[in-house]
């Protein structure tokens, strides 16, 4: 791992990181995806698997096996799960090559033991590694995790399973889960992803936190007022309701994504880079956060638009005409400890909404210096996605005769500064499973802090069937959201709006 100055050639080690390595020409990688003709492995893990060929960051000796259900040739195969492939043109074909599709049932033995006789031939007297890639529902987790362990584990080298969220619907299902995989693998044989983890600006967050003296002394309760959360989508479901509805915004996005994130933001200081250290101060934030209460939270769910031509959450094929189910919701989390008491951490998510990004915004205490108090506060800004910045909000002089003063940005914006390829989050967690590197996954007790912040809150919405505010279509969500975040100290600066810095023409 390096870091770059400014997109020079001077790169300082991080001698503090454990260098994890990849197979090496005496072992042979073989990666199975399970669920390989279903859309999360066509459109994110085939493709970041090909990226990571296309830049030389697989081992030697590998193959790819799909797993799935459903009846494919070859051919049919290799074109399917190459049709989001970008660039490494010259490379596409000697990739595909080496992938390959078996047919089987997920729960049969039989059918892992006969892909066990298929990893064996392709190692050719090799130490053997395997990953298993669960692109699958979880309701059959278990028993895809039952029929590797029986049949098709490595003989010769290690074997790490792969498994995509979600973890569970609340504490209890989520326990049963873990559990059921605790008695088939270890602990460190077990890499639960959340891409969030795999962005560049999340991975960005302990660098900023802890590499740099400046923000130690500030990030505290006694100078910051708030930490906001954002993640944002201009469009609804799409045609995918019948599976949000059984899920909803709060278990898809904010109780895995912005909740990982804000365990980052919070955290102190690990005793190293390692994964375990790291995630010890993870979850000890996390444990610190109370579970969320209902004068906490405002769910809402989309309406159509004003002009009434975008259809409504309701009118989506699979939900129900009563369903209750919130595609929007802001919540306020308290996390109890002497940084942080008194501070808010506000999450706030939503389909439908008038924009699409994701961001960390930290807004600092209202100037009490006695002048220039009419002053809009300070506000460090790290949007995740798109257009992957960093930027400080603060008040200067406007250049001239005129004693103005206006709010601008000290900017960082990734595009701008860095001649640098930024990899799709999939492609960095899947090349850490590769490296066996645990630092951008979800352990167990993390997962179980999680559960327990959230669940009282679900249950209680779904049992008392609490009806979501309905906002339109294309706004910025219900009001009463900002009436919320207002109400614990949040100010929206008005009359300012970011924009990505551009390259500049020199």
């Amino acid at each position: 791992m390096t870091i770059r100055s400014g997109g020079s050639n001077n790169a300082v080690s991080n001698n503090n990181s454990p260098r994890q390595e990849l197979p090496g020409e005496d072992e042979y990688l073989s990666i199975v995806i399970l669920g390989a003709s279903g859309d999360l492995a066509k459109k994110k893990t085939f493709p970041s698997l090909f990226a990571l060929y296309g830049l030389g960051l697989l081992p030697p000796n590998f193959s790819i096996i799909g797993f799935a259900r459903s009846t494919l040739s070859e051919e049919d195969f290799r074109k399917q799960i190459s049709k989001n492939f970008k660039g490494f043109d010259d490379k596409k074909d000697r990739f595909l090559a080496r992938c390959s599709y078996f047919k089987g049932q997920y729960d049969s033995t039989d059918a892992f033991h006969h892909l066990h006789q298929v990893l064996v031939k392709h190692e050719e007297g090799k130490k053997g590694d395997r990953i298993f890639y669960m692109a699958v529902p979880p309701t059959v987790f278990v028993e895809v995790a039952k029929s590797i362990k029986a049949a098709a584990v490595s003989q010769t080298g290690w074997t790490r399973i792969v498994v995509e969220k979600p973890f569970g619907r609340d504490l209890q299902s989520s326990t049963v889960l873990s559990n059921e995989l605790a008695k088939l693998f270890d602990e460190d044989q077990i890499y639960r992803i959340d891409h969030y983890l795999g962005k560049e600006i999340v991975q960005n967050l302990m660098v900023m936190r802890f590499a740099n003296t400046v923000w130690e002394p500030l990030w505290n309760r006694h100078h910051i007022a708030s930490v906001v959360i954002t993640f944002k989508e201009d469009i609804g479901t799409e045609g995918r309701g019948g599976y949000f509805d059984d899920v909803g915004i709060i278990r898809d996005v904010m109780q895995n994504h912005l909740l990982q994130i804000m365990a980052l933001v919070a955290m102190e200081s690990p005793v190293a880079l390692t994964a375990e250290d790291v995630r010890d101060e993870k979850v000890k934030a996390l444990r610190q956060c109370a579970p969320i209460t209902k004068e906490d939270i405002i769910i809402g769910q989309y309406g159509r638009d004003k002009d009434g031509k975008l259809a409504s959450y309701l009118d989506d094929e699979g939900v129900p005409k009563d369903s209750v189910t919130p595609t929007f919701a802001v919540a306020v989390l308290h996390i109890s400890n002497n940084r942080w008491s008194g501070v808010p951490f506000i999450l706030k998510c939503g389909k439908a909404l008038n924009e699409r990004k994701t961001e960390i915004r930290i807004q600092f205490k209202p100037n009490s210096s006695g002048i220039y108090t009419w002053a809009q506060r300070n506000e460090l800004v790290m949007r995740v996605q798109p257009d992957e910045a960093v930027y400080m909000k603060f008040t200067t002089k406007v250049p001239g005769l005129s004693e103005e003063i206006t709010q601008t940005e000290l900017d960082l914006t990734y595009k701008q500064r860095f001649n640098a390829r930024l990899p799709d989050a999939y492609e960095r967690l899947i090349y850490d499973v590769v490296r066996g590197d645990h630092n951008l996954f979800v352990r167990v007790d993390e997962l179980e802090a999680a559960w327990r912040i959230f669940t009282p809150i679900l249950h209680q919405l779904e049992h008392e069937k609490i009806k979501p505010i309905i906002y339109s279509f294309g706004s910025r969500g219900p009001s009463e959201a900002d009436d919320l975040m207002k109400s614990y100290g949040f100010e929206r600066t008005e009359g300012y709006d970011w924009k990505p810095a551009k390259k500049a023409n020199l």
